[in-house]
């Protein structure tokens, strides 16, 4: 264990540089953030309702239980045979990444779960464009588009919604 101890030491710099900072979530900067992405968003209780490449968007927040959900529908859950479920339970293992496949209300839905207060503005940003890239790759490829195995045209398409989003939200 001390040997395990000491290597770790020498692996990790005794000071690693101070990073700024970015401020606490916030309904209000979580407003900034979305009303960026869309601008015809609006307020929906407590979250908001938008849209990202045709995909519909919701957001709800808990700031009492510091919990945010992003969710987009995907397809009714009603006639999902055990091939489906099992294909969605292992993108959720390795090809959705921060975004999951959900089931409730009898819906199949994409969601992006996060601490509320500790999210930063990049990563609600890419937990969106996973959670929409795993809507609009449902049935094929089942993955959030961030990181993609193999060859072909699909990985540069799925991380071109990422960078969009991201370039939206540049300047908050």
């Amino acid at each position: 264990m001390i040997r395990i101890l000491a290597l770790v030491t020498l692996l990790i710099p005794a000071s690693l540089p101070a990073q700024e900072a970015e401020p606490h979530m916030t309904i209000g900067r979580m407003a900034e953030i979305v009303f960026a992405l869309d601008p015809e968003a609006r307020v929906a209780g407590p979250g908001f309702e938008f849209t990202i490449d045709d995909i519909p968007v919701l957001i709800v927040t808990d700031v009492r239980a510091n919990r945010m959900r992003a969710m987009v529908p995907i397809r009714s859950s009603d006639g999902m045979d055990a091939e489906e479920l099992m294909r969605v339970m292992q993108a959720n293992f390795d090809s959705a990444l921060d975004a999951r496949y959900a089931v409730a209300n009898g819906r199949l839905w994409g969601v992006f779960i996060h601490p509320f207060v500790e999210l930063e503005k990049d990563q609600l940003i890419s937990g969106l464009a996973q959670t929409v890239n795993i809507a609009k790759t449902y049935g094929t490829l089942y993955t959030g588009g961030a990181v993609q195995f193999g060859t072909g045209d699909s990985d540069d398409l799925q991380r071109q919604l990422i960078e969009d989003l991201l370039e939206k939200g540049q300047d908050i």
